[in-house]
């Protein structure tokens, strides 16, 4: 329980409400939002995913949105305009690109039934994904970092696939370069593991950059002419304005300008489709088995290398990246820890115990494969090295090397 349960500040919410909203990630998660409009809700769908579902249990996260949160204690900030706290509750102060926007989040409570209260505005939920990880934990089940299908391979035996690795290392790639041969999706970006082997993905939105959409003639067509344009333009922008930056005097304002406009540019190059639309319906699985396991990392030479190693190997090295994906959600929980000292959630501060737990309960006793690839790469490529393991798997799935 933390301090803003004993004095919740006062609230005004808009009038034009939806009944309460369950999602339920699995089972394993349930979350539940309150005096939602349709425009919240359509909002929280694209953070975690179209998993609408009613809760026959008390959820673990609820959500309350409000057109404003009225707290008229005097505020005391952690991070300058970025989070502060009063006597009795804590408070984000950004939303969505930096807009103004309270969210009240209770971070101790995380584990034991977290009440968070958003502002409209605020345009997404802050650390909502954090969060859901940090109780899909709690409960055994593992988040990761990764990419996961389903595909058949020589004999018409159906392998699980499950690709990680640190960011920009090719997930998305190799999910892609199976669908485009008949795999079935069953996740992206994140993954839920079950000691068990069973995994689990979220149908959220893929964010495809324009060199994967040139790989993908069939969705090139059916994006709006306007997004195909901006695909095609925004890179070349970025690289002129990095080579114009590098022509003009050091420390000048327009190349100083220039600098930091170019990363921001080529950014932008990207869409995000829902897997739906990208693959089809029937070709997304709710569910697969985890009989191989890839370790996806880039490398700076022109090849695709494999090499086998152990599953524990694989759990070892993914610790970091869950750690580095944590970071921003911890670097706020320690602004809460810095206004509320005594109050904790063990739930968060024995997350990487429970992960390291689980990676060696999951992956110990696994075969695993290492891809090394040049990036970016063509998607083909991946291919017949990747078959190579699954077929040699497809009759020996997840053992020892």
């Amino acid at each position: 329980m933390t301090a803003a349960a004993d004095q919740a500040p006062r609230v005004n919410a808009e009038s034009a409400l939806v009944p309460d909203v369950d999602f339920d990630l699995h089972g394993f998660v349930g979350l539940r939002l309150l005096a939602a409009t349709a425009p919240d809700v359509a909002m929280l769908t694209r953070q975690i995913g179209p998993v609408r579902s009613p809760l026959a249990r008390r959820p673990d996260i609820t959500v309350r949105f409000v057109d404003r949160i009225d707290d008229e204690q005097p505020m005391t900030y952690a991070e300058w305009l970025g989070s502060g706290f009063t006597d009795s509750s804590f408070y984000v102060l950004r939303g969505r690109d930096g807009v103004p926007a309270r969210a009240l989040l209770p971070l101790g409570d995380i584990g034991t039934g977290v009440n968070i209260v958003c502002e409209r505005r605020a345009g997404s939920v802050p650390h909502l994904l954090a969060i859901i990880n940090l109780v899909a934990l709690s409960n055994g089940v593992l988040p990761l970092h990764a990419s996961a299908f389903v595909t058949s391979v020589a004999g018409g035996d159906n392998v699980g696939v499950l690709a990680t690795g640190w960011a920009k290392g090719g997930k998305t790639e190799t999910l892609l370069a199976f669908a485009s041969r008949g795999a079935r999706y069953v996740g992206d970006e994140w993954v839920y593991v079950t000691p068990d082997g069973s995994m689990f993905g979220v149908p959220e939105p893929i964010r495809l950059w324009h060199w994967h959409v040139r790989q993908l003639p069939d969705l090139l067509s059916r994006l709006p002419r306007s997004t195909r344009l901006r695909l095609a333009a925004l890179p070349a922008a970025a690289r002129l304005a990095s080579a114009l930056s590098r022509q003009l005097p050091t420390g000048s304002l327009p190349s100083s300008v220039l600098r930091r406009a170019a990363p921001v540019i080529g950014r932008q190059a990207y869409v995000q489709v829902p897997p739906a639309e990208l693959f089809g319906t029937g070709s997304i699985a709710p569910r697969g088995t985890l009989d191989a396991l890839l370790l996806l990392v880039t490398h700076d030479r022109e090849d695709v290398s494999v090499h086998t190693v152990a599953g524990g190997e694989v759990g070892q090295r993914m610790l970091a990246s869950l750690e580095e994906e944590r970071a921003p959600f911890m670097a706020c929980y320690r602004e809460f820890r810095f206004g509320f000292p005594a109050l904790r959630s063990e739930t968060v501060e024995s997350a990487p115990a429970r992960e390291r737990e689980l990676m060696d309960r999951t992956f110990g006793d696994r075969l695993a494969h290492v891809v090394r690839h040049p990036y970016p790469i063509s998607f083909q490529r991946l291919v017949e090295p990747i078959s190579e393991i699954l077929i040699s798997l497809s009759h020996d799935q997840g053992k020892t090397p």
